[in-house]
Formats: C-alpha cells, sequence, structure tokens
C-alpha cells in the first residue's frame, strides 16, 4: 500500500516546491534594509496565532455587507480549516509516505480531513451565492474549490488505509482524474501558501515571528509611538519598497485580503481615495514587479483606482504605482492596524512614505507644507506669537511655572489654546483642578508646539526640533505629572518622546478627573439626563487605551450613554489625525459629516467628546446635528447647578 499510493510523494513534493518557493520570495524581503532579527520571536509564533489573531478574528465584524461573516464563525472557519489542513497534512506524511501508524493514523488523517471539511463548508457560505464586496476575488474565489478537491482527494487516498474501502490501483486510467485533482489541489494550496492566495499561510507565521513591533504582543503594553528616523541617513523615509525594512516587506506579503481594515477605515467610509487593504497590495505589486497581487485589491482606493501598477519606480505618482492623494487621505487613526488579524502595521508604512516626500521630495500637499512652515518658524501651528498661548487665561491668575518653580500638576495647554472653542474647555478644566484643590500651573509662552501634527505629516526633523525644546524646557522645572486636554499631546510627549530622553508621566484630563471624582474631591454633579453618546478620539482610545474614564464621569454626571457602531477602540475618527485636517484632500463627503451619521443614528441630542481637534471637526458639521460638548464643559456645568454643592463650587472655582 505505502509503496502504491501517491498521497504521501505528492504531499513531500508540494512541501519542497513550497520551501523554493518561500526562498524565492525571502530574495525579494532581503532587498529592504536590514534590521536585527529577533529569533525568540520563533518561539512565541503559537501564542501569537492563536490568542492574538483569533482574538481579531473572532470580534463582531464593523461592516453589515456579509451577513454569515460573523466573528464567530470566520473564527471556526479558520481553527477548523487551517488547523484540519495541517493535521492532514502530517498525518498524511507518517501514513502514507513513511507507512507508519497503521489505522490509528489513517483514522486521524480522516478526522483532520472531516475537520476541515467542516471549515470549507463555512468558507463556501461566505462567497456562495454573493462574495461581499471587502473580500477578494482572484485566487480567492478558486479556494472553496481547492480546499474541496484537497478532501476529496486525500479522504479516497485515506479510505483503505483506514480499512474503509478496497485499495485503489493507482496506475488504472479510471484513476487518473483522481490524481489530477489530487495535483491542482496541492498546486494550489501548498505552492499558493508562497506565491498564491495562501500565501498568508507561511508569511503570515513568519511576520508574526519577527514583527516590526514586538511589544504589540507583550499585554501589559501598549506599542503605538513611531520610531524616530535617523536624519543622517542618506535617504530618509521610503522612496522604493527597497526602502522598507526588511520585515516591512514581509509584513506586506502576510496581508489576508480580508477587508476588515476596509470595513474599519474612515476615509473609505467617506469615499476619499485611500483603501489601506488596496493600499497594501500596491506596496506588494511594487515589491513584487506587479503580477496577480492587483485581482486581490478588493474595491480599491475610491475615485483613484484603474491606474498602472508600480514597476519597481518611485511608490508614489500620481501616473502609476500609489496616488499622492491616497498617501495623504490617511488619517492615521490605526483603525486598519487595530483591525488586522495579521497585525500589518499600515500606518507605519504611511509615515515612512510621507517622510520621504515632505523631507526628500518637498511634496507635502499645499496647505500642509504652509501650516510646517509656520511650526518651522514660530513653535505653533498659526504663526502666533508664542506670548499669546495663554491669552484665554489672562482673568484666571494661574501660576507659571517659572515663576513657582515646582508643582504638582503641570497643565498642558496645546494648540487648542489659540481657539476660542476649545479656550471654553481649558477655562472649565481650571475650574475643575481649583474645586478639587489640586496645585497646577502651566507654561505660559515656554510652552511649544508637541510636534505631533508635523510627524505625522512626515517633518520628522521639525518634530525632532520641537521635542528637543519642549524636553529642554520641561527638564528645568520639578513636576510631578502633566495633564493635558489633546489627546495627540498626550501621545506625543507621554509615548514619543521618551525616545528622545523625555520620560514624564502624563495623564489626560478625563482620566485625571476620574480620579479626582473617585477620591471625592469634586463634588457631587448629577444633574438632569440627556440624551448623550460619546466619540473616542482615535488617539486616546485606540492608541492609549483609555476608554473608561470619559464614560465613567459621564456616569457621575448620572447621563447614561447610547454608544455608536464605531466605539472604544474600534472607534471611527473625526477626520482631523494624520493632518487631513490641514491637507484637505478631497472625498466623497467629509470623515466628520460620516462622523455625525453614526452620532444621529443612536437618537442622542449631544455628542460628548474628550479631544479639541474632534470638537473642531464635529462642530464643523452643519446643523441639524447633535450639539458637541467636552466632557469637562458638561462636567463643570454639572457640578455648577448640582445642590446642595453649588454654593461650594463657586467659591473654590
Amino acid at each position: 500500500m505505502t509503496g502504491t499510493n501517491p498521497a504521501g510523494w505528492m504531499v513531500l513534493a508540494s512541501l519542497l516546491l513550497l520551501m523554493a518557493a518561500i526562498a524565492w520570495r525571502a530574495t525579494r524581503w532581503a532587498a529592504g534594509r536590514s534590521r536585527p532579527i529577533a529569533w525568540r520571536g520563533l518561539f512565541q509564533v503559537p501564542r501569537r496565532y492563536l490568542v492574538d489573531v483569533h482574538h481579531v478574528v473572532s470580534r463582531r465584524p464593523l461592516t453589515t455587507d456579509d451577513t454569515a461573516d460573523t466573528g464567530a464563525r470566520v473564527a471556526r472557519m479558520h481553527v477548523l480549516t487551517a488547523g484540519g489542513f495541517v493535521a492532514a497534512t502530517l498525518f498524511v506524511l507518517i501514513r502514507h509516505l513513511l507507512g507508519m501508524g497503521g489505522l490509528v493514523t489513517a483514522w486521524l488523517a480522516l478526522a483532520a480531513l472531516v475537520a476541515m471539511a467542516v471549515g470549507v463548508t463555512i468558507e463556501w457560505r461566505r462567497r456562495r451565492p454573493t462574495r461581499a464586496a471587502r473580500l477578494s476575488g482572484g485566487g480567492y474565489d478558486r479556494l472553496p474549490w481547492s480546499l474541496t478537491a484537497f478532501v476529496v482527494f486525500f479522504s479516497v487516498a485515506s479510505l483503505p488505509a483506514a480499512g474503509l474501502a478496497p485499495p485503489i490501483a493507482w496506475s488504472s486510467v479510471l484513476a487518473w482524474p483522481l490524481l489530477a485533482i489530487g495535483i491542482w489541489a496541492c498546486a494550489e494550496l501548498y505552492v499558493g501558501m508562497a506565491l498564491g492566495p495562501m500565501k498568508h499561510a507561511v508569511n503570515g507565521v513568519l511576520h508574526l515571528a519577527f514583527h516590526p513591533r514586538p511589544q504589540r504582543f507583550d499585554h501589559d503594553a501598549r506599542d503605538t509611538a513611531l520610531a524616530p528616523a535617523d536624519l543622517s541617513a542618506e535617504r530618509i523615509g521610503a522612496e522604493q519598497p527597497k526602502d522598507f525594512d526588511w520585515n516591512r516587506l514581509l509584513g506586506f506579503d502576510a496581508c489576508v485580503q480580508c477587508g476588515r481594515c476596509e470595513a474599519a477605515c474612515p476615509a473609505f467610509e467617506a469615499g476619499l481615495p485611500l483603501n489601506p487593504k488596496a493600499l497594501i497590495q500596491d506596496l506588494v505589486s511594487a515589491e513584487m514587479g506587479g503580477g496577480v497581487t492587483g485581482r486581490y485589491r478588493g474595491q480599491g482606493h475610491p475615485d483613484r483606482d484603474g491606474r498602472p501598477e508600480s514597476r519597481g519606480g518611485a511608490l508614489i505618482d500620481a501616473e502609476a504605482g500609489i496616488h499622492p492623494d491616497t498617501l495623504w487621505s490617511c488619517t492615521t487613526c490605526r483603525a486598519c492596524v487595530s483591525e488586522c488579524p495579521m497585525m500589518i502595521e499600515h500606518v507605519d508604512a504611511v509615515i515612512d512614505m510621507r517622510r520621504f516626500q515632505t523631507l526628500e521630495a518637498g511634496a507635502t500637499p499645499a496647505k500642509g507644507a504652509a501650516v510646517l512652515d509656520e511650526l518651522r518658524q514660530s513653535d505653533n501651528m498659526g504663526g502666533r506669537p508664542a506670548a499669546r498661548r495663554a491669552d484665554w487665561a489672562i482673568d484666571l491668575n494661574i501660576p507659571l511655572l517659572s515663576e513657582t518653580g515646582r508643582c504638582d500638576v503641570l497643565l498642558w495647554m496645546g494648540e487648542g489654546a489659540f481657539e476660542r472653542r476649545n479656550q471654553r474647555t481649558l477655562r472649565s478644566l481650571v475650574k475643575l483642578l481649583r474645586a478639587a484643590n489640586v496645585d497646577f500651573a502651566i507654561l505660559g509662552a515656554e510652552e511649544a508646539d508637541c510636534g505631533d501634527l508635523a510627524r505625522r505629516l512626515g517633518d520628522e526633523a521639525t518634530f525632532q526640533r520641537l521635542a528637543r525644546t519642549n524636553i529642554a524646557t520641561l527638564d528645568r522645572y520639578r513636576f510631578n505629572e502633566i495633564v493635558t486636554a489633546d489627546p495627540h499631546v498626550l501621545q506625543a510627549i507621554g509615548r514619543e518622546y521618551p525616545a528622545l530622553g523625555g520620560h514624564y508621566t502624563v495623564r489626560h484630563h478625563t482620566t485625571f478627573l476620574s480620579r479626582l471624582v473617585v477620591e471625592g474631591r469634586l463634588p457631587a454633579a448629577a444633574g438632569e439626563a440627556m440624551a448623550v453618546t460619546y466619540h473616542d478620539p482615535c488617539y486616546l482610545g485606540r492608541y492609549n487605551g483609555e476608554t473608561e474614564a470619559p464614560r465613567q464621569l459621564l456616569a457621575h454626571m448620572g447621563q447614561s450613554i447610547t454608544e455608536m457602531h464605531k466605539s472604544g477602540e474600534r472607534s471611527s475618527c473625526c477626520g482631523s489625525g494624520g493632518g487631513l485636517a490641514v491637507t484637505d484632500i478631497p472625498g466623497r463627503r467629509r470623515i466628520a459629516d460620516v462622523r455625525m451619521e453614526h452620532v444621529a443614528a443612536t437618537g442622542a441630542e449631544t455628542v460628548a467628546v474628550a479631544c479639541p481637534h474632534c470638537a473642531t471637526m464635529l462642530e464643523g458639521v452643519v446643523q441639524p446635528r447633535a450639539e458637541v460638548v467636552d466632557i469637562a464643559d458638561l462636567l463643570a456645568d454639572a457640578i455648577e447647578t448640582a445642590e446642595p454643592a453649588a454654593e461650594v463650587w463657586r467659591e473654590s472655582a
């Protein structure tokens, strides 16, 4: 039997072809920039795959274009199909190539194939009769057929070994169709794991092992900071595929083409010319020189698709490759990154390309270039005198840290200090801090822009200069923590300054205020109930993991929140992040308008916010719409009107 059954030899030959194809593909990754190999990641792959990947796959979908595509069902499909395939491969080799195990291994092979068949049935349901728009076509449409062919061939080949059927005369002409089915299935699946629709199976495992952000898998950490660029390098940023680190090129090849990033992307939902799924496939096409990847791009980039693929030239090109509007449409909200089951870092790739466009090519879109000029000249986005940053507080007599030398809390004003709408929030925050007897101060004219916008627009040089300026200022004084109402400041100073030598404890104002409430340092705030929803800022929820404190404050005020479909760490962007508010790439709709549609769907009359950028963007949506109010303003108003604490509040404020 073992000498005549071709199943084992067929699998062995396919695995040898697979290894050759992977070696060839690895030469493409090796063309990227060198980066140390963390071999310990290989030993962490089982946990990363079974825990981290499964966690993302099993989530409920953010799209409703496929009613059969629930997170739990897709998770079961992957476990059954992939697990059955791997197990079947192992037991077929043991039984039909090595002739070991007798009936036991034959039955185990059949059991694995049955499990695989159940998973394949789920896959058929996902793609028949109608395939969801976000799912790729091409080889993926053949995948249910090739998986079915694999199950059929190896089941028939294993039945005699399990004693359930008479031996098969493989040399007979009647067996040739069955052999053809088996050869085709092996070619599609095994070789496809390196070159075809199944390439994420191998590339994904390698990507998980050699991930460019291994800290993402440390569940007590949150790795969202951008790595500093070497400003002395011969080339800053990525102009061509070879300018990416080798393991980032590997990451692009790990794409499952599932479309989860597409469903989460606020730019794509608003019809801006960006589809993160298509972007990754564009990068693969540029790396590999075009080819079949073009068929896996799903719906493509809205209004910017159908152009020639990049053929080894510049990545960003208005005529071929990636259109500049696609690059500058990204809000850097990390929704795509958060939803990707293969943990691909889309935003890091975008920033690398932007760095080249801004610092090497000087190709920042016009409004973005003007803002960067202001940042370079005046250390703020509007070109205003530094002394005017504290004009909003001229009647509040807030201590300057330069005069006191030390304080418990440093209140970081941010760019919102120049805008009247956000000055109101800062004044409310000051009243709350005073009501709680917090020892705080401000930097006043010594405070410079944190550099977040410069970094997101690719101007790493300006970011690093601003960061070092602020670090030098902060290191002259003594304080325990920084409190800010701006999540972008929270991210920049708290998570990105450490790489440049600035180590500080930074709190968002909702986190700090929630602590004051828990400690009993703020008076009761329960007031009249409103129809409220809460918009999670991307840089607070997804980047920094703070989703509970704002809700706790609203609960303290007696408010019950009606959550939006996209909320918490899966919230949708307001449209300001990543510099989109100044690059202003046109789309079919504004992202802020789409987000207000999410608000309207809850029936809420008020949308609570916790970011000055979100407040500005959402208030820019034309009426009728929900009222936009920062949580600090809501809390200050609630305390002021509450009884019997109102008098105490007025005296302390």
